[in-house]
């Protein structure tokens, strides 16, 4: 269906911009916050490859109260970086939403309570390198990113010998779903993981489709994903590889999320996840998906004694 000609031009421009949306990478969100915003004073820049050779740019942050033998490996949602998201500074940010995410309070909250961190950005994300055309794959090329991080870890001297817990958030979760299930013994020693915000791209596009009113053009959408160059819709999806995730999980969503088809897509990819140890925590009293990505920043009791239970 690559000839569009029988589109009116008023469907088509919709098409092709929901087919932009969490494809291209229009934007970098900058570094805005540090760890010293939030009173934690020692840190490292680091820098790694991924598997496939894209430089990857971080933080390493020990616990505030010197070393432990704990570490969380934390990643990040499209189109934000390690320090969050900067919609309140207009645009271009703000045509995404105009929240400031602040994942830096979460690195704090974690350092402060006894916790390394490894917080990296995903590639054409904050300061990492560019790959792919500049194309997102939510989560079906940063899976390579998630593995070139626990690589890292794995080959340091003194990260490799840390108990080990991810973080791993939204189109960084679904890479993580996608890195475990390519590679299941690289991490087979992780203890646990704290999956916030995983979705299916079907679910959050044909809920903008019907805000478009395009929603029976979806197929007319995927011709133009792929013109793009990146993956489709259909295809940028963590549940196929939600069943080889085995460690203990702790997904949140938020429940009435407008972006997408929650609760239904939500429970789904919970309910795919091959864990025998899993919650799912709903958000409540939003609608804003954005408001999920600050929920531990503002409230870190459950992420830390998630944590605290299965990294003893």
């Amino acid at each position: 269906m690559l000839d569009h000609s029988d589109i009116p031009a008023d469907k088509l421009d919709a098409i092709k911009t929901l087919a932009a949306f969490c494809v291209t990478t229009p934007f970098r969100t900058p570094i805005h916050k540090t760890p010293a915003d939030h009173g934690v004073d020692t840190w490292e820049d680091v820098f790694f490859p991924s598997a496939d050779g894209v430089p990857l740019d971080g933080w390493y942050v020990p616990a505030v109260d010197g070393e432990s033998d704990k570490l969380i490996v934390m990643n990040h949602p499209y189109p934000m970086s390690r320090s969050g998201f900067t919609g309140h500074w207009g645009e271009p940010w703000n045509v995404v939403d105009d929240l400031e995410i602040d994942f830096v309070a979460q690195i704090a909250h974690l350092a402060k309570a006894g916790y390394n961190v490894l917080a990296y950005d995903l590639r054409n994300h904050g300061r990492s390198g560019a790959a792919n055309g500049g194309i997102c794959g939510v989560g079906r090329y940063e899976w390579r990113d998630c593995v070139g991080a626990k690589r890292h870890v794995d080959a340091h001297p003194r990260l490799s010998r840390m108990k080990l817990g991810l973080f791993s958030q939204c189109t960084g979760g679904n890479g993580q779903f996608e890195a475990i299930h390519r590679d299941p013994d690289l991490f087979d020693n992780v203890l646990c993981m704290l999956s916030p915000m995983t979705l299916s791209m079907v679910a959050m596009k044909q809920v903008f489709a019907g805000l478009y009113g395009i929603e029976d053009y979806m197929d007319a959408v995927i011709d133009e994903e792929r013109k793009l160059g990146g993956f489709t819709h259909r295809e940028m999806d963590p549940k196929p590889f939600a069943p080889s995730v085995k460690m203990p999980v702790l997904q949140f969503q938020v429940k009435d999320d407008a972006w997408t088809d929650n609760p239904r897509d939500g429970q789904e990819i919970f309910d795919l996840i091959g864990s025998n140890d899993k919650e799912l925590f709903w958000i409540e009293g939003t609608t804003r998906r954005f408001d999920g990505y600050n929920y531990f920043g503002r409230n870190p009791e459950k992420m830390i004694a998630f944590f605290d239970h299965h990294m003893r």
